[in-house]
C-alpha cells in the first residue's frame, strides 16, 4: 500500500539575482521518507529545505502540504536568548499545551548524549554547543517532517552514532543534508539529487548514488554526443543554401538554431556538473626523520575548581610520512594534542621535541586565519600584487589570482569581495586554497571536512592522499579518515589514550572485539528488534524454543522463499524501469510509484529475509 503524501512541490520556479535558480521542479515526500538532500555548492539545497519549510514563496508554482503538518529544521544559524538555559530553549519549540513530563523526559534523553549542560545558559556557548542545542530542539520536537541541514557539524563520533540510531528509529519524514557519506549510508533509504534546477530521485538511498548517477551522467554525456552529431549535420546542410522549398527550409534553418541553442546550454550545464577543484599535487620540502616526539607529557585544566586530565605520562613519536587521524569526544583532548604539537601550549611535565626543519601548515577549524574584513584577493596575496605564488619559498611557481581562484570553483568576479560574503562551505574552501599556497612537510587539518560540499571533499581527499609529507587529520568524519590515514590515535577520555594501525574502521573493529558482549541490548539493538517484530506480525524471537516447531511456523518458513523470490524479480524489475534516465521526464507519476514501490519492496524483502532467519534457527534448533 502507498504511502501517504505529505507534502509536495509542484512546477516550481524560482530565480535569484536575475539567474534561475529552479524551473519547473517537481518532487514529494510521502509518510517515513528517510531523504538525503545532495547537490553542489549554490544548487539550492538550503533554498529547497525553506520551501518546503512555507518560510521562501516561489516565482511560480505551488505548495501543497497536509493540514496540521507539523514540520521542524534545523537551520545553518541558530536564533536563541542569550539568558535562556539550554533545557528551556529545547523545549521552546514546542506549544506550552504540549510541554509535559514525557516531553521533559525525551528532553533530557535527547541532550544527555549530544553532550551539552541542560541548566548552562545559552548565551555562554559555543558555535559547536549552539548548533547541538538547536539539534536537540528539533528532535524533542519530533515533527511530521524533519529538515536537518549538516547535523554532524561539531559532533563527535559517539553523538553521530547515536543520532545514525535515532534517525533510524524516527518515525517521521525525514530530508537531510550532509557531507558525511557513512551518515548519509546508514540513514537515508532514498536522494533527492538537485541537479540543473530540478531534483533527480535516486531510490536506493545514498549506498546506491554513485553507481545510479554515473550510469546519468555516461548516458548524458551520449545524448550531447548525438546533439553534438545532428548539429553538424544541420550545418552542412546550411552550406548548400536554403532555397527550393523556403518555407520548409526556413522552419529547418530555425531548428536548427534552436538546437544550437539548446546543445551550448545542455554542454555548458554538463561542464559546469562535471567542474572539480584543480590543484597540483603537494610537493613537501624535506624533513627530519623524527617530526615530534612527546615524551612522559602530562597536561591537564582547571574548571569551578576540578583539576581535568588531559593527557597522563604520554608518549608518542610521529615521524615522517606518517598518516595520522585523530578521534575522540569533544573535550576528550584533541585539540590540545595538536596545540601542544605545534607549540601553542607548554606541558605540564615533560617534554614535546620537534624536528628541526619541520615545516607545519595548519588548517584551523575556527578559521582564525581568515580576517572578514579582507578581500579574497588580499587573502591569498597579502604582500600585495596580482599574482599567487605555489610551494617553496626558494622555487616559487607564480599563478595569477584570479586564476588561482577558479582552480578553487570561485567566480573571478568576485576576488574583491569581502571575506565575510562567503558562506561557511566557501570561507573553508579559502582556507585550503590559502593553505595550500604552500603546504609544508607537515600537513595538520582540524575537522576540515565541516561545510564542505561532496566535490570540495572529494578533491580534498585525493589531494591528500597523495601527500608525500607528514599528514595529521581531526575529524569526525568516518568515510574520510579511512580514505586518508593509516593510524588512529584515540581520545577516550580521562587522559586514556590508544593508538591502532588502520583506518577508523580498523580502529572500530578493534574496539568491538575488545570489548565484551552487554547483558542489556543497546537502545538501537531493541529498536531494531521491535521494527523486526512489527513486519513480523509482532514476535520477537530472542531464545530458540525447546519444544517441537509448531505448524504455524512451519507453514510460514515453507512460504518466505517463494515470497523472498517474487520480491527480488520485482526490484530488479523495477529497478531497470529505473534505469531509464528519460522516465522522469517521459512520466513523472510512473517514475514516483516506481521510486516509491521500490523503496516499499526493499523494506519489505529485508523484512522477509530477516524472519526467515529467525525461523530457520528455530527450525535448526528442533532437528
Amino acid at each position: 500500500m502507498a504511502e501517504r503524501v505529505l507534502l509536495s512541490l509542484d512546477d516550481i520556479s524560482l530565480t535569484f539575482g536575475g539567474k534561475p535558480l529552479f524551473e519547473g521542479l517537481r518532487t514529494h515526500i510521502c509518510e517515513g521518507d528517510k531523504i538525503c538532500l545532495i547537490g553542489k555548492n549554490g544548487a539550492g539545497k538550503t533554498t529547497l529545505m525553506r520551501l518546503i519549510t512555507g518560510a521562501l514563496e516561489p516565482d511560480k508554482g505551488q505548495r501543497f502540504a497536509l493540514p496540521g503538518l507539523t514540520i521542524g529544521y534545523l537551520a545553518q544559524t541558530v536564533a536563541h536568548k542569550a539568558d535562556e538555559s539550554v533545557k528551556d530553549f529545547v523545549l521552546s519549540g514546542l506549544p506550552k499545551e504540549d510541554q509535559n513530563e514525557e516531553k521533559h523526559h525525551l528532553a533530557d534523553r535527547i541532550i544527555e548524549p549530544l553532550d551539552i549542560d541542560p541548566n548552562a545558559t545559552m548565551g555562554t556557548l559555543s558555535g559547536g554547543q549552539l548548533r547541538r542545542a538547536a539539534l536537540a530542539q528539533a528532535l524533542v520536537a519530533q515533527p511530521d517532517v524533519l529538515l536537518l541541514d549538516e547535523p554532524t557539524n561539531h559532533l563527535d563520533l559517539a553523538a553521530i552514532e547515536w543520532l545514525e540510531g535515532y534517525l533510524s528509529a524516527y518515525r517521521g519524514a525525514l530530508v537531510c543534508v550532509s557531507h558525511d557519506r557513512a551518515f548519509l549510508t546508514a540513514i537515508s533509504r532514498k536522494v533527492f539529487w538537485i541537479d540543473k534546477g530540478m531534483i533527480r530521485v535516486c531510490p536506493g538511498g545514498y549506498k546506491t548514488f554513485d553507481e545510479w548517477s554515473e550510469q546519468i551522467i555516461e548516458q548524458e554525456a551520449r545524448e550531447l554526443q548525438n546533439m553534438q552529431k545532428k548539429l553538424a549535420a544541420e550545418v552542412d546542410w546550411t552550406q548548400g543554401g536554403v532555397t527550393g522549398r523556403r518555407k520548409r527550409n526556413i522552419r529547418r534553418l530555425n531548428e536548427l538554431y534552436r538546437l544550437r541553442d539548446k546543445l551550448k546550454a545542455d554542454k555548458a550545464a554538463y561542464a559546469k556538473r562535471m567542474q572539480a577543484i584543480d590543484v597540483e599535487q603537494l610537493t613537501p620540502a624535506q624533513a627530519s626523520k623524527v617530526i615530534v616526539e612527546f615524551k612522559h607529557v602530562d597536561k591537564s585544566f582547571t574548571r569551578n575548581g576540578e583539576t581535568i586530565p588531559i593527557l597522563t605520562d604520554f608518549n608518542l613519536r610521529i615521524l615522517r610520512g606518517d598518516r595520522i587521524g585523530v578521534i575522540g569526544k569533544n573535550g576528550s583532548g584533541k585539540s590540545t594534542f595538536i596545540k601542544l604539537l605545534i607549540g601553542e601550549l607548554e606541558t605540564d611535565a615533560g617534554r614535546v621535541h620537534r624536528g628541526k626543519t619541520i615545516d607545519i601548515a595548519y588548517f584551523d577549524q575556527s578559521r582564525v586565519q581568515l580576517n572578514p574584513n579582507k578581500t579574497l584577493w588580499d587573502t591569498l596575496c597579502p604582500n600585495g600584487g596580482d599574482y599567487v605564488f605555489l610551494g617553496s619559498a626558494d622555487k616559487p611557481k607564480p599563478i595569477h589570482v584570479c586564476g588561482y581562484l577558479k582552480n578553487f570553483m570561485f567566480d573571478p568576479r568576485i576576488a574583491r569581495d569581502r571575506v565575510s560574503t562567503l558562506s561557511g562551505g566557501q570561507q573553508n574552501r579559502l582556507m585550503l586554497a590559502k593553505l595550500l599556497t604552500n603546504p609544508g612537510n607537515v600537513l595538520i587539518l582540524d575537522e576540515p571536512t565541516n561545510d564542505l560540499d561532496m566535490d570540495t571533499l572529494d578533491m580534498l581527499q585525493e589531494l591528500i592522499s597523495d601527500y608525500q609529507g607528514t599528514l595529521i587529520v581531526v575529524s569526525h568524519d568516518r568515510d574520510f579518515l579511512d580514505r586518508t590515514v593509516t593510524e588512529v590515535v584515540a581520545f577516550e577520555g580521562n587522559a586514556v589514550v590508544s593508538a591502532h594501525i588502520g583506518g577508523y574502521t580498523d580502529y572500530h573493529n578493534a574496539k568491538m572485539k575488545d570489548q565484551k558482549p552487554s547483558k542489556k541490548n543497546s537502545a538501537r539493538e531493541r529498536t531494531e528488534e521491535k521494527s523486526a517484530a512489527e513486519g513480523s506480525g509482532g514476535e520477537i524471537l530472542k531464545t530458540p524454543p525447546k519444544s517441537k516447531m509448531s505448524f504455524k511456523f512451519v507453514h510460514e518458513l515453507e512460504k518466505l522463499p517463494g515470497k523472498i523470490t517474487a520480491l527480488e524479480k520485482e526490484i530488479e524489475a523495477l529497478k531497470e524501469a529505473l534505469s531509464d534516465v528519460d522516465l522522469y521526464t517521459k512520466s513523472p507519476k510512473v517514475f514516483d510509484r516506481s521510486s516509491q514501490r521500490l523503496a516499499e519492496a526493499q523494506t519489505e524483502l529485508e523484512t522477509l529475509e530477516h524472519r526467515w532467519l529467525e525461523l530457520e534457527e528455530i527450525r535448526l534448533n528442533n532437528t
